[in-house]
């Protein structure tokens, strides 16, 4: 093997190396599961999560507690944007034409939620704020 053919399939291995190094970075969600205060029994995207620009925010919570405040980048969304199911306290909501975030940009944005008990017993409000990425 000639000394340029060597030094060119050692390059290509280097870049290849390279790049697969760059993609598990870019598209694998980073740390462990995620911590989530009671009573939310959970959230998508999760926090670190990197997903693709048709994605929403799903924030599930028991039922008979309510969702006070959505705020995706700084800016609060309209609750009427979002659609909930009573039954199972499912709050889905996604950006798009005529709402008050029409698409998402790529990059990392974070999403903030305020909840309080509606019925059954005490008030019991709670927060929680955390940040996921668009490709």
């Amino acid at each position: 093997m000639g000394r340029d053919r060597y030094r060119t399939l050692m390059a290509v291995l280097i870049v290849t190396l390279g790049a697969v190094i760059a993609a598990a970075v870019l598209f694998f969600p980073r740390g462990g599961p995620a911590e989530l205060p009671d009573p939310l029994e959970g959230v998508f995207p999760l926090p670190g999560d990197v997903v693709v620009r048709q994605t929403g925010i799903e924030i599930d919570l028991p039922v008979g507690y309510q969702l006070l405040d959505l705020i995706v980048d700084g800016v609060a969304v309209d609750l009427a944007e979002v659609s909930f199911t009573e039954a199972t306290g499912d709050w889905r909501w996604y950006p798009g034409a005529g709402r008050t975030i029409e698409e998402w940009t790529a990059g990392d944005h974070q999403a903030s939620i305020r909840w309080d008990r509606i019925a059954g017993g005490n008030p019991d409000p709670g927060g929680f704020v955390w940040t996921f990425r668009i490709t």
